[in-house]
């Protein structure tokens, strides 16, 4: 039984036969092994282009400034599961990567989200200003969240943010999403009464937009970008082990509530 829509029965990402291997058209061992970086090959596996040199720069900036932050949760469940099956690294990996959602990793993709609303709205004519200050005002009103604001570690500012900003400017790549991005700022600050620091989400999805990379895969950023960072903790986790300590800490910290 066919479940959903069919597409075409078509794929055009690789093919392979005895003698060669072909991704997106090109052959793997001759015109990708050796002259590819690994972030020039991401990029080529999503667009089915190779980077320039400011996408791949900037991709590359993105992906370290994303992948690690401490023991977090998806840290924490990473190491925990190889505590519990330490001959399942690829697991482990897995349980990480599973908490990349609307609280923890993919925000990026719902700045985007934002982003690309504001700008199809001044596209059609609104002023830029009057569109932000909307969609900001809107969101607090309704008591939901701005995404790429508020961090609870890094206030005023997130260091990462500001250097990415810096670096978009001083590269001459920040357009129209970085400027709808800045405007957010005071209008955050307006309709939440109080400045919010820019985190390092909402630059992702604005430069990552203003150098052609798909909306819609922008999750995949730090999915990647924290997978390499899961797996740094892992391999700490095989030298000095965590994952049954973070349990024990966790058991201790929590009441104990048979009436909840």
């Amino acid at each position: 039984m066919l479940i959903g829509k069919p597409g075409p029965a078509v794929s055009g990402m690789c093919t392979s036969d005895p003698h060669r291997i072909e991704i997106r058209g090109r052959d793997l061992t001759q015109e990708i092994m050796g002259h590819y970086g690994f972030t020039d090959f991401f990029f080529f596996l999503v667009t089915g282009k190779k980077p320039t040199e400011d996408q791949r720069f900037f991709l590359d900036l993105l992906l370290i400034a994303i992948a690690e932050h401490g023991l977090t949760p998806t840290a924490q469940a990473a190491r925990m599961t190889l505590a519990a099956a330490p001959d399942s690294l690829q697991g482990a990996v897995a349980a990480g990567i599973l908490g990349c959602g609307t609280v923890v990793l993919g925000t990026a993709e719902l700045c985007a989200k934002v982003l690309a609303e504001a700008a199809a709205r001044v596209e059609a004519g609104e002023d830029p200003d009057q569109v932000i200050a909307d969609i900001a005002g809107t969101t607090r009103r309704q008591g939901g969240k701005m995404p790429g604001f508020g961090h609870p570690i890094h206030h005023p500012v997130d260091p990462r943010a500001e250097r990415i900003l810096a670096l978009a400017e001083e590269r001459g790549v920040a357009g129209r999403h970085v400027d709808l991005l800045k405007r957010l700022r005071p209008a955050v600050a307006t309709a939440w009464g109080k400045p919010l620091p820019l985190n390092v989400s909402g630059p992702i999805a604005a430069v990552l937009m203003d150098l052609d990379f798909p909306p819609t895969m922008i999750k995949a950023v730090p999915i990647l970008a924290r997978t390499a960072g899961i797996l740094g903790h892992l391999a700490e986790e095989q030298r000095r082990p965590l994952g049954f300590l973070l349990a024990h800490y966790a058991e201790e910290a929590i009441a104990y509530d048979p009436a909840g």
